[in-house]
């Protein structure tokens, strides 16, 4: 996927972008990048998953975002493909948000999906 044209959206926005700027200096990694991943697992079948990486592999989809970069490996993708990332502050924690359109049903954590 040499530059993600052929690939659905996959968007990111600001506060989300800001979110990881924030999290990458307080790292002392200020140039690294979101990882956004799927995994098998989770109350639903599948969850996500967040990690700071400092470059993205060869399959990666990569959305930047306010100088930030955000990389998807293309099987993740494929279970993500459309959504949104977005930053959540409430009175019972922040955290990011994956907003999915091919999530059929999800656990109140917010982490952990199912897809038809």
């Amino acid at each position: 996927m040499p530059d993600g044209s052929d690939l659905p959206r996959f968007r990111v926005t600001p506060r989300a972008a800001a979110e990881v700027a924030s999290i990458a200096r307080r790292e002392g990694r200020p140039d690294s990048g979101l990882r956004v991943s799927v995994s098998a697992g989770g109350c639903s079948g599948f969850q996500y998953g967040f990690e700071l990486e400092d470059q993205p592999t060869g399959d990666d989809l990569v959305v930047e975002q306010g100088g930030v970069r955000v990389f998807v490996d293309s099987v993740s993708l494929d279970l993500i493909a459309g959504a949104e990332l977005d930053w959540n502050e409430a009175l019972i924690g922040a955290h990011f948000v994956v907003r999915n359109p091919q999530a059929v049903s999800g656990c109140g954590c917010g982490v952990s999906f199912a897809v038809a």
